[in-house]
């Protein structure tokens, strides 16, 4: 008799544990994201200042720029476009490089601003806003800079 209660317990302890973490799941899945272009900018720099700023000190750029929170600064980034490309999920990516720099800022469009995409050109100075994800940095390994990247990005125009 004993056993039978305890089984019983046990299983609407399981039960509610279940409903407990899909809940949680949906309401996590269903979470409104950031409108980063409807939000106000934190910083306007140029790529070439942001990624000496980097380059000069990491700790102190990942500290103005990056949060822990995963809410990171939102950046308006202006340079030259050097490369138009997409990466492997198939997302359009702009690279903003002057030809003097060793790194470039790497804005990744969504699918809403990809079409803003295809009326840019190489040479072009463009103004883009997005979300700062990771900053330029020397891999020693490689032996290769690697650029700013930006999410979320748009083009803003003048």
């Amino acid at each position: 008799m004993k056993r039978k209660k305890i089984i019983k317990i046990a299983a609407i302890i399981i039960l509610a544990g279940i409903v407990i973490g899909a809940g949680v799941g949906l309401y996590l899945f269903n979470m409104p994201h950031r409108d980063v272009q409807g939000a106000k900018t934190d910083y306007s720099v140029t790529g070439s200042a942001l990624v000496a700023e980097y380059l000069s000190d990491p700790t102190a750029a990942n500290q103005k720029y990056l949060a822990a929170d995963g809410e990171s600064k939102i950046l308006e980034v202006s340079g030259v476009v050097s490369k138009i490309s997409e990466n492997f999920n198939g997302q359009k990516v702009v690279l903003l490089k002057d030809q003097s720099d060793k790194a470039g800022v790497s804005a990744t469009f969504s699918e809403e601003t990809a079409e803003q995409v295809s009326a840019i050109q190489v040479g072009q100075t463009i103004r883009v806003k997005g979300v700062i994800r990771s900053g330029a940095a020397y891999d020693q390994d490689l032996g290769l800079y690697e650029n700013v990247i930006l999410e979320k990005s748009a083009i803003i125009n003048e």
